[in-house]
């Protein structure tokens, strides 16, 4: 399912809105709500009153530009916030979050594959073949510790110099071509490097590994082509400003995309999967790594992230454009996308 949104400029002003969403403005000012279950593409059309996200998005920006002490980022809850199903104080969530993957750093890709029956492999192949990643580009991927998607992101700009490259030389592109893999947790990093090692991706390379939080990046404003997050934003304090610092990363034309654990709808298969969350998922973890409480926390933690249509509204909210989801295996997973135009 996606959602299409785009956006259009009076003056200095922007103005959403969504493809067949039957939304009428009058004077004075009157909103019929009302908006179709499907998209013209066939995918699920945003559920969300769209004059008003428009509103929301030009005040947003306009606040945030001339009193940056009202902005979003400032005004987000001082005192609480969850971890899985628990309300913590903010300054704790981060350090509890990081000894998760500290706990689960060594065993990470064994448990994605025994967790998600080796799916989440071809899940992030949907999500670099949505990149669409070319030689010379500057990308960002956050949270991407275990190197992963970063790996995926290179081997595709190797397929594209090998096709359709072959007179420009491969030193050149290689030192054009840059992949900054950005996370928060050492221990994650770590093991990113040695994968990277045995891959034959040193030091010096293409690929970068930088410690640092994403919700403030170290990044120069309008430096990456690129930015990806895969099953990371649910685990920080504040989404809203990883949303604003990927925005102000990013150069016009570039392209975020989020690959995250989402919420199933049908109501059998929601049953089957809360079931095998809750009961299959922790034992695991507990049999292998001998670590529950790390897996009970990530499951809950997917329950507590927002909806498949609350977080695109949040990421029209950061400046995003065209912004539009698809969801993988009835919603276990979606990728969710936006471009800075």
């Amino acid at each position: 399912m996606k959602i299409c949104i785009w956006r259009l400029e009076l003056g200095n002003f922007p103005f959403i809105f969504v493809a067949s969403a039957a939304v009428s403005i009058s004077l004075p000012l009157t909103l019929d709500l009302s908006l179709p279950s499907e998209c013209i593409s066939g995918r699920r059309t945003f559920t969300h009153p769209t004059a008003v996200m428009a509103l929301r998005s030009v005040t947003r920006r306009i606040g945030s530009k001339f009193f940056p002490m009202f902005s979003s980022a400032n005004l987000l809850h001082s005192h609480a916030t969850s971890f899985g199903f628990k309300e913590v104080p903010e300054e704790e969530k981060s350090r509890l979050v990081g000894n998760v993957f500290s706990n689960v750093a060594s065993n990470y890709d064994l448990m994605n594959d025994l967790m998600s029956g080796g799916l989440h492999r071809l899940w992030k192949d949907r999500l670099v073949s949505e990149l669409n990643p070319f030689p010379g580009m500057n990308h960002l991927d956050v949270a991407g510790g275990t190197g992963d998607v970063a790996f995926r992101i290179l081997d595709r700009i190797n397929d594209v110099k090998r096709r359709a490259m072959q007179d420009v030389r491969e030193d050149d592109l290689q030192e054009q071509t840059q992949v900054y893999v950005c996370d928060i947790n050492p221990h994650m990093l770590s093991v990113g490097k040695k994968r990277a090692t045995e891959r034959g991706l040193g030091e010096g390379g293409s690929l970068i590994w930088v410690e640092g939080d994403a919700e403030a990046l170290s990044f120069p404003d309008n430096s990456m082509d690129g930015y990806t997050i895969a099953f990371g934003i649910r685990n920080v304090t504040h989404i809203e400003k990883v949303l604003d610092e990927a925005y102000r990363v990013l150069r016009r034309g570039g392209r975020f995309l989020c690959l995250e654990l989402s919420h199933v709808e049908a109501p059998l298969f929601k049953e089957l999967y809360d079931y095998y969350s809750f009961s299959i998922i922790p034992a695991v973890g507990e049999l292998v790594v001998g670590d529950r409480e790390s897996y009970q926390y990530l499951v809950e933690s997917i329950r507590k992230f927002p909806s498949q249509e609350k977080f695109a509204s949040m990421i029209v909210d950061a400046g995003f454009q065209k912004v539009e989801y698809e969801n993988l295996v009835g919603g276990v997973v979606a990728i969710h996308s936006g471009l800075k135009l």
